[in-house]
């Protein structure tokens, strides 16, 4: 017995070989939150997935959200969540939660567990080395949030902001002394005022400007489904504007993949949704032959 479980270690880091060797020196920003953040089970074998990322000559960049962990602690505090096309409105007193959430608590949290598994971890926010620069995110209405709105109008979300740029510069810094960069997804402007954004957009618009291998978002689902329920994978950006067009690909999965779009027609040469609650999903997508998720490539 002892034997055929060598013999499986061994298939295993043999089939890992050719992807070790393709991706030393790559890129690979990872967007972390969410189901892969329940358990302690599986946040351990995400750290572990980035160490071994960075053992084997990846550079890999985590971006975190923490949406259950703001709305907790703004519940406690008596203070409801409010969501518009799945954005927090976000007044002067959510952002310091928002800040407090995902600046401190949330990020030190994945910085303590990546030392935990034998990493070197950084945790920023943008504001460090202004590394995000962001503006204040406008929306239009649409009839599902409130019919009496007309399309013209502009919703105020109050602190949410949209990425105007990111300075590749402070990133480069840190992965070229070996550390792994721990983002959290806060902006400031120009003015020093800070932005709640979206944890997907920043992941992608960094792996844009870092010219990412790979841009893996962790996610609920076990990947793009068609109609039918298959898991879809090996998809053209041409293929999935098809399947935004057709309805296969609706709701809550739409910004995920306008996220996973442009970052393969801005430098990106893959983006990955794979699903969060599986153990170790981001080595398996990496270095295995089969993949457990949907892979997206410009052509």
């Amino acid at each position: 017995m002892e034997h055929a479980n060598a013999a499986d270690i061994a298939r295993v880091l043999i089939e890992a070989l050719p992807y070790i060797q393709r991706f030393s020196g790559k890129t690979v920003v990872i967007k972390y939150g969410g189901n892969a953040m329940d358990s302690e089970e599986l946040q351990n074998s995400f750290a572990r997935d980035i160490v071994m990322m960075k053992a084997v000559g990846m550079r890999p960049v985590v971006v975190h959200g923490g949406g259950p962990q703001i709305g907790s602690l703004l519940s406690r505090l008596g203070k409801e969540s409010k969501f518009i096309q799945g954005m927090r409105v976000t007044d002067t007193e959510t952002m310091d939660v928002v800040q407090m959430v995902l600046g401190g608590l949330v990020n030190k949290q994945i910085v303590n567990l990546i030392h935990r598994n034998g990493g070197r971890a950084i945790g920023l926010t943008g504001s460090d080395g202004k590394l995000i620069r962001a503006k204040k995110m406008l929306l239009t209405p649409s009839t599902a949030d409130d019919p009496a709105l007309k399309a013209s109008e502009i919703i105020d979300l109050g602190q949410v902001g949209e990425v105007e740029s990111i300075d590749a510069q402070v990133l480069e810094m840190l992965l070229g002394s070996d550390f792994i960069p721990v983002i959290a997804p806060i902006g400031i402007d120009e003015k020093g005022q800070s932005y709640n954004i979206n944890a997907d957009l920043v992941a992608g618009k960094v792996a844009e400007v870092l010219h990412a291998e790979k841009l893996i978002l962790l996610t609920n689902v076990a990947g793009l489904k068609d109609k039918e329920g298959n898991i879809l994978t090996g998809l053209s950006a041409a293929r999935v504007k098809d399947l935004i067009a057709d309805g296969t690909i609706f709701g809550g999965m739409l910004p995920k993949i306008d996220c996973a779009l442009s970052a393969v027609q801005n430098n990106v040469a893959s983006s990955h949704i794979i699903d969060g609650r599986v153990a170790h999903a981001v080595l398996l997508e990496i270095l295995t032959d089969r993949g457990i998720g949907t892979l997206i490539t410009k052509k």
